[in-house]
Parts: C-alpha cells; sequence; structure tokens
C-alpha cells in the first residue's frame, strides 16, 4: 500500500471508505507487515531490541513516584 500522503484525494476518501466497511483487513494486513518486517531482522538486530526492551522494564519496575505536598501555603 502507498504512503498515505502520497495519496491523491480520490484514493483517501476511497480507502477511509473501505476501512469503514471492513477494519479488521486493515488489521490484519497491519499484523502481518509487522511479521514479515520482524523475520527479515537478523539474530543480533532481534537480541539488541530484546537486550534493550529488557533494560526499560528493569528501569520502570524500579521507579519509584514521589510527591511533594505544597508548603507555600497557597490553595
Amino acid at each position: 500500500m502507498k504512503e498515505y500522503l502520497k495519496l491523491s484525494e480520490e484514493e483517501r476518501k476511497a480507502l477511509h471508505n473501505n476501512f469503514l466497511q471492513e477494519p479488521e483487513a486493515f488489521y490484519e494486513k497491519a499484523e502481518t507487515d509487522q511479521l514479515r518486517a520482524a523475520l527479515k531482522r537478523s539474530s543480533k538486530e532481534r537480541f539488541l531490541v530484546m537486550t534493550s526492551l529488557m533494560k526499560m522494564n528493569l528501569m520502570i519496575s524500579k521507579a519509584k513516584i514521589i510527591t511533594k505536598k505544597d508548603t507555600s501555603g497557597k490553595a
């Protein structure tokens, strides 16, 4: 599928109408496109992505939210 911004106004309207009639087909196509892109990646690329996700998971799991009380006396 062409990039959305490169479509003419008529093509955009037709695409919008197709989406309204059958939205599941668009989601299925997006999923298969992502799977194809993932299969094209090398083992090294997959490893680097996985390690970065693991690091983010550790960082987020250790994060603490600290709130400060307002001491200015203003409401």
